[in-house]
């Protein structure tokens, strides 16, 4: 996994909408990139709500929020008009920039092993290097400790 001080990898990521994103789009602000493991589950769903409630605090303290998973822009179109998210989500099912990052391995539930992304944020800053990692994600109450990691507005 990528730490505080490395480069943020390069991408170009279709979004639900198949308009591609790169790292360069952001250049000059801070930057969120938040994985997930998969569109309309709990967990996902639960994170996704809440960066979306506190979406625009972000924007005032001069961050844009992404949310990265392997689903299909198509499935990232249904998530996200059905809970209303207005920030990128951006689909990566060659899992390029997922394993760039270091997210993208081995994962067990209920005793069953199988490959996924790990849920983790990374807090890009204003030049394009991490700044902040969070690499263990409960969602609940996340986006909040990223944005009061972002301080005062």
């Amino acid at each position: 996994m990528l730490t505080e001080g490395d480069p943020c990898p390069d991408f170009s990521l279709e979004d639900g909408s198949g308009v591609r994103h790169s790292l360069a789009e952001f250049k000059g602000r801070k930057l969120v990139i938040y994985v997930y493991p998969k569109d309309s589950t709990p967990g996902c769903t639960t994170e996704a709500c809440e960066f979306r409630d506190w979406n625009a605090e972000f924007a005032k303290r001069g961050a844009a929020v992404v949310g990265l998973s392997a689903d299909k822009p198509a499935s990232h179109a249904k998530f996200a008009a059905k809970y209303g998210l207005p920030f990128l989500l951006l689909s990566d099912p060659d899992k390029t920039l997922l394993d760039a990052l270091g997210v993208w391995g081995e994962k067990k539930l209920y005793g069953r092993v199988f490959l996924g992304a790990r849920r983790s944020t990374f807090l890009v800053d204003e030049k394009g290097k991490i700044a902040r990692v969070w690499p263990t994600v409960s969602p609940a109450g996340h986006a909040q400790a990223v944005l009061e990691a972002l301080g005062g507005s």
